[in-house]
């Protein structure tokens, strides 16, 4: 297992050499289990480094997926509850009226909203990102210090960013990892601007309890903010290739 940047940067060169490498793992974690193993990194569910004072990041070159970057709920409180009775649909999924809202917003474009024939999109401005409708700004928003502390505490130390190429699918899926960096200093003005290009969403999943004592009350799965895999390293400062 390495511990250091400096074994690190010495074990993904030798992993460089390998070329092509058989998944360890099907679907989109393949990427980055499969480093893990190589490196000899047992896997990590908590919220602790992977190596060092490191956390390890892998993608797909020019992958579409996307990552979740951190979930943040909006505010003011309840302002999921007045996005999902102003803006929800009824989900058809247990044919008892219960409504939902999933979307992905962007801030390049409004996305369409159910059957009623609404849109949403995200403003950005200064103080903080609002969700607007076709009729203007909706009060939803997430001020600048939220989402600020929101990534903080996701991304609160130093990150190595391994990106490979992919071939095959499922578990036949190979990888040859071409190259790493070191990334650190989150630039919220570099979260800001992605934002504005449409490099950032921002996923809604909102819906009602089916059953018991909160059955009809709003159901927040989680607003996430997401990011293509191989754009990630665009929100940091510090960006130093080591592989």
């Amino acid at each position: 297992m390495v511990h250091t940047l400096e074994e690190f940067a010495a074990a993904f060169q030798e992993i460089q050499r390998m070329g092509w490498v058989q998944t360890h793992r099907s679907g989109p974690t393949g990427v980055g289990k499969t480093l893990e193993d190589l490196l000899g990194i047992p896997e990590n569910n908590h919220n602790l480094p992977d190596f060092g004072d490191y956390e390890l990041k892998s993608c797909r070159i020019n992958s579409p997926s996307m990552l979740t970057m951190f979930t943040c709920a909006p505010l003011p409180q309840g302002a999921n509850t007045n996005l999902l009775q102003k803006f929800g649909y009824p989900s058809g999924a247990c044919g008892n009226g219960e409504r939902i809202l999933h979307a992905t917003l962007s801030a390049r474009r409004f996305t369409p909203i159910g059957p009623a024939g609404h849109q949403l999109r995200l403003i950005c401005r200064p103080e903080g990102i609002f969700i607007a409708s076709e009729a203007g700004i909706e009060n939803v928003h997430w001020p600048r210090e939220r989402l600020k502390k929101a990534f903080e505490r996701k991304y609160r130390g130093k990150l190595v960013y391994a990106k490979a190429m992919a071939r095959g699918r499922n578990s036949a899926e190979e990888f040859r990892y071409t190259e790493a960096y070191e990334v650190s200093g989150f630039c919220y003005d570099a979260l800001l601007s992605l934002l504005e290009k449409g490099k950032v969403y921002a996923d809604l999943r909102i819906g009602q309890y089916h059953s018991g004592p909160n059955r009809g009350k709003t159901h927040d799965h989680g607003t996430a903010f997401r990011i293509r895999e191989e754009d990630q390293h665009l929100l940091f400062r510090k960006v130093r290739q080591i592989a």
